[in-house]
């Protein structure tokens, strides 16, 4: 797995939205807090474009932005706004040629797993499932959470740690992280951007579905081999979820839970990587130890 090259000082940063509009306001403190840590911003227009619709411009509009920023030697990451939907729909037409001679990390999440696992599966280069634009908001720059973005970027290994969960299996297990959005995972699951699983933590993470559809995409996942020879999985916030008028009958991580019980690698619950506030910088593609025991959960780069 390659490593892009941490960030130096006067480095420049652009800032995309490949998927969902995004109001170039919503990025100012953003844009403010990067330069302030030392880096040149690159706002691209898709950001505070002039769409008219959910996405935050063309599909031609974003790939091609999206594409410059790829091929621009001068840019060392690629901050999308936000997420929400739309990456997929033009995934298969960006050309990694120039980036995959020049990695640079590409920093998101939501529907910015399709980028880690694409990356990931076909490429080898490591990315940054991490904060984006909107998380700098309402004082937000301060937090523990958007500071492990600026010291993943700058190279610091990560040294985390969260409380127990009675649900969680103990144990200890090293290897390459990959995960991302439940929903995205399942559904690239068949396609050249599927992720691969075996010997590696998987982490994974959801906001705003069913009970019932966390239930069909564990399975999917299950039934396409994903869980079967994981080193350990690591469950984060599955945040705003929802339950049908006739009860589902089981809450979501009881629902996970129920899916990885033969499995005897150790797993962790409540993990703070999440659409809420709780959502800590993770490389996936690189290398990390997981230590699970009855006092607490340790996630650190070895």
């Amino acid at each position: 797995m390659k490593i892009p090259p941490y960030l130096q000082a006067g480095d420049t940063i652009s800032i995309t939205c490949p998927a969902g509009y995004m109001p170039l306001e919503k990025a100012e403190t953003c844009i403010h807090t990067l330069q302030q840590w030392g880096y040149e911003v690159l706002a691209g227009k898709t950001l505070g474009s002039k769409s008219n619709n959910y996405f935050s411009g063309t599909d031609e509009e974003r790939l091609n932005e999206f594409q410059a920023m790829l091929d621009a030697p001068e840019v060392k990451a690629i901050l999308c706004g936000r997420g929400g939907y739309g990456v997929g729909r033009i995934i298969e037409q960006l050309d990694f040629t120039q980036f995959r001679k020049n990695p640079k990390w590409i920093i998101g999440f939501s529907d910015i797993t399709v980028l880690h696992a694409h990356i990931n599966r076909n490429y080898k280069i490591a990315t940054l499932h991490a904060p984006m634009a909107a998380a700098f908001n309402d004082g937000g720059y301060k937090n523990k959470y958007v500071k492990s973005l600026k010291q993943a970027l700058e190279g610091t290994p990560a040294k985390y740690q969260c409380k127990t969960n009675t649900l969680n299996r103990n144990g200890i297990a090293t290897g390459e992280l990959i995960g991302g959005n439940l929903a995205l995972l399942a559904h690239l699951t068949g396609t050249t951007s599927d992720i691969q699983t075996k010997n590696k933590i998987l982490f994974l993470e959801d906001v705003g579905e069913q009970h019932y559809n966390v239930d069909r995409m564990m399975i999917q996942l299950k039934r396409s081999g994903k869980f079967e020879q994981l080193a350990g999985l690591i469950i984060g916030g599955f945040t705003d979820m929802q339950d049908t008028q006739r009860p589902f009958g089981k809450k979501v991580y009881q629902i996970i839970h129920e899916h990885i019980a033969e499995y005897k690698y150790p797993v962790c619950f409540g993990f703070p990587v999440s659409h809420d506030k709780e959502n800590l910088a993770l490389k996936c593609g690189g290398v990390y130890s997981l230590n699970i025991n009855a006092h607490n959960v340790q996630l650190y780069e070895p």
